[in-house]
């Protein structure tokens, strides 16, 4: 009976009590799990903040870790601009003077190993007997750094200094490229070139080390570190650069000018191999004026005379300086003309050496006679032009300069790009059109001509110029490269042959001939460019070409602003001369050989002396490349219309 009872009392885990367990055990479960999860996430979003907070409460320090800018390079790997660790020595006299053993081995061992004087030191700690942070010295190199470190080994007593991490921009190459390349002031900020175009990139993100002191005075940190900055690798090849910067040098001190500025580019991709002007200033030391001026100047100067005399230092003439272009522009007018089958290779024009235009009388640089379109731009034949703008007409005129990108940024990736200056389409008039067509009365920069002159011989792709290859990781992974494809289609592979020829047949035979390098296919266009006003006789000469003609592989151009010599002032001579030396010299180190015994036949319709009015054989009223007929072929001019003095001229 009482067996009986006592089973009775036994009670069974039932199914809802189990299910209750479990329900109870999952919500713990899921809280827990939501703690974690809290715990986790506040750590990853809020861990300095917390370590900050714990640190604190104990005798704390904190300071920057720097980021190391990234670094320059020129396309083959040479380093041109670099970020070098360097350290402030940091004394904290409150820890100094905790106990008077502290004192005397570190001023001592500051003394030894920095050259600090004694006296002063021992007497600052006590003036700032509270401070934890006073800056002794700026960025000793770590060989020093280490030397101190020694003795602190060997001496406990040594306390309360630290040092603190710097980056020191350097440039092993003082001035070269410096225009390319730009500088850094205070705090990273890149002024002028890469430095500042590409600022963003080359600067990383600090870090922070938070430390405190135990009890005896030993230093603990905590460290989050920097992330370093992107590497630029440029398109410059440093070997170019000081052949061409080289060269500068050498025509200021023979012939002198008052700007010479060249650009070497390859014409199949944009890239600038070369960009350089005679202003170039030490990279290292960009406020130094001295190379210009001597210290009497200097010191006389005022504040704004200073910077305005920097910022011409600095100024990029070969993208942010325009001019007129003179004849090197011609065969953007040849070209344009031939896109639109207004003339063909086989048409032909009179020149009479001036031309009377909208009540102006336009001068040629001799009296041509009968020309053919080479030889229209052979001997840079300004009534030829004009004929060939007035068949253009403002519109078309007008909307091929804008096709080859002038009045417009190339969106070249260097700061301080110019637009150029174009005259609108409504107010090109006869003479204004008459002009333009022969490179004045409109201004243009430097990269926007070669920009554009690259696709005239390229087979007329245009290629955006740029003076960035990639941009690199510190680990050197690539995390962008600049692609490499036309944005825009100028001209037939047909007008790009003819233009390619002609400018062959210039060097060869026409107004380039000092421009020839020895076993070289050069072709080119020299420029003669009266400045405003006209009556200054002052004078922009230039030479825009390419090697070889056949197969261009590299475009040249150098511009000359007011030679000094007064006898050599108009004559692009001094540009074409300078350009064979250039290109004699740089050719080699672009793989691009002399060719031995050059054979390259040119085909092109070109009147004889003493052929004067008639056209090669065979070519007068056959179908041109374009589709005219040969009865549209001759374009002449009245000789009663060159009765008065000219007024404007162009080579």
């Amino acid at each position: 009976m009482a067996r009986q009872r006592e089973k009775a009392k036994v009670k069974k885990f039932k199914g809802y009590m189990q299910s209750k367990l479990l329900f109870v055990f999952f919500v713990i479960l899921c809280a827990m799990i939501a703690l974690i999860a809290r715990l986790v996430f506040l750590n990853n979003r809020d861990q300095e903040r917390f370590e900050k907070r714990v640190l604190s409460q104990q005798t704390f320090l904190s300071s920057t870790i720097p980021y190391q800018r990234g670094s320059i390079l020129d396309r083959n790997g040479v380093v041109l601009a670099s970020s070098d660790k360097v350290y402030n020595v940091i004394i904290e006299p409150k820890v100094v003077l905790t106990d008077e053993d502290y004192l005397e081995p570190t001023v001592e061992a500051l003394s030894s190993v920095f050259g600090l004087d004694a006296a002063e030191l021992t007497s600052l700690i006590h003036e700032k007997s509270t401070s934890s942070y006073q800056r002794l010295l700026k960025q000793v190199t770590i060989d020093v750094v280490d030397q101190f470190e020694n003795l602190k080994k060997e001496n406990r007593n040594i306390k309360g200094v630290w040092f603190e991490e710097e980056y020191k921009r350097i440039y092993p190459y003082g001035s070269l490229a410096s225009h390319v390349i730009g500088y850094t002031s205070a705090g990273d900020v890149g002024t002028w070139g890469i430095e500042e175009y590409y600022n963003s990139s080359l600067n990383g993100t600090n870090g922070r080390v938070y430390g405190f002191y135990d009890s005896e005075l030993n230093l603990t940190r905590t460290r989050k570190e920097a992330i370093n900055g992107y590497s630029i690798v440029s398109t410059i090849d440093s070997n170019i650069q000081r052949i061409v910067e080289e060269h500068i040098k050498k025509f200021q001190e023979e012939i002198g000018a008052n700007n010479v500025s060249v650009i070497v580019s390859n014409p199949n991709n944009g890239e600038i191999y070369a960009m350089a002007t005679n202003l170039g200033f030490d990279l290292n030391n960009p406020y130094d004026l001295s190379a210009y001026y001597d210290e009497v100047e200097i010191a006389s100067m005022s504040e704004e005379d200073k910077e305005k005399a920097l910022n011409s230092m600095w100024r990029n003439f070969s993208i942010s300086d325009t001019y007129e272009p003179g004849s090197t522009f011609k065969p953007f007018t040849v070209a344009s003309a031939l896109e639109e089958h207004l003339i063909t290779p086989e048409t032909t024009f009179q020149c009479n050496g001036v031309q009377r235009v909208g009540g102006h009388n336009i001068r040629c640089n001799a009296r041509h006679g009968t020309v053919t379109l080479a030889q229209s731009l052979m001997k840079s034949c300004n009534p030829s032009m004009m004929a060939i703008g007035e068949k253009e007409g403002a519109s078309l005129f007008h909307t091929y300069q804008d096709h080859f990108f002038f009045g417009k940024k190339t969106g070249v990736d260097l700061p301080g790009e110019s637009e150029g200056i174009l005259i609108s389409e409504d107010k090109l008039h006869v003479t204004e059109l008459a002009t333009s067509s022969f490179g004045q009365g409109f201004n243009v920069t430097m990269i926007q001509m070669v920009g554009g002159f690259a696709s005239l011989v390229n087979g007329g792709h245009y290629y955006q110029p740029h003076v960035v290859k990639e941009i690199v990781t510190d680990q050197g992974t690539t995390i962008d490269e600049k692609e490499q494809y036309p944005i825009n289609e100028t001209v037939s592979t047909e007008t790009s042959e003819f233009i390619r020829e002609a400018m062959y047949l210039t060097v060869q035979d026409g107004t380039a001939k000092p421009a020839q390098v020895k076993g070289y296919l050069v072709g080119g266009k020299t420029g003669t460019a009266q400045k405003l006003p006209r009556s200054s006789k002052k004078y922009v000469v230039s030479f825009i070409g390419c090697v070889p003609t056949d197969d261009p592989q590299v475009v040249i151009y150098v511009v000359i602003d007011e030679v000094h010599d007064e006898t050599k002032k108009a004559s692009s001579t001094v540009a074409t001369t300078l350009t064979s030396q250039i290109l004699k010299d740089i050719l080699p180190f672009l793989e691009v050989y002399p060719e031995g015994e050059i054979e390259y036949k040119v085909d092109l319709p070109v009147i004889k002396d003493g052929e004067e009015g008639q056209v090669g054989e065979g070519q007068q009223g056959e179908q041109g490349n374009h589709g005219n007929s040969g009865e549209d072929n001759y374009v002449g001019f009245d000789d009663s219309q060159a009765d008065a003095i000219p007024d404007t001229m162009s080579d």
